[in-house]
């Protein structure tokens, strides 16, 4: 049984549908790919740096994993191969951030 839309991605322009995993999100797939790569690279470059690493922002890390997970599992007309491609990298890159923060002297930042 294929998972059905929720609707409509809320970026301008876009009329793509939104996968049930996103539908929080408000988010085509493609779109969020785009959001995910931009908050993980922003990490990684924080890393790079030594700077902390606010704890929310990790989390929102570990729930864009889950999210790419659920989509590679959805059987929603199955996403193109690019978009397959696409989050495979990035979860990758998720992974390499996360042995990176186990490995290295890297802070997280509580806010209060």
């Amino acid at each position: 049984m294929a998972a059905l839309a929720v609707g409509s991605c809320r970026r301008a322009q876009c009329a793509n549908p939104i996968p049930p995993a996103l539908a929080a999100e408000r988010l085509c797939l493609g779109h969020f790919l785009d959001e995910a790569f931009l908050r993980a690279d922003h990490t990684l470059d924080r890393c790079r740096e030594g700077c902390a690493i606010n704890a929310s922002e990790l989390e929102w890390l570990l729930a864009d994993a889950l999210a790419i997970v659920n989509n590679l599992d959805d059987e929603m007309a199955g996403p193109s191969l690019d978009l397959r491609d696409r989050m495979l990298e990035l979860l990758l890159i998720l992974a390499n951030l996360h042995e990176y923060v186990a490995h290295h002297s890297v802070r997280l930042e509580y806010l209060a």
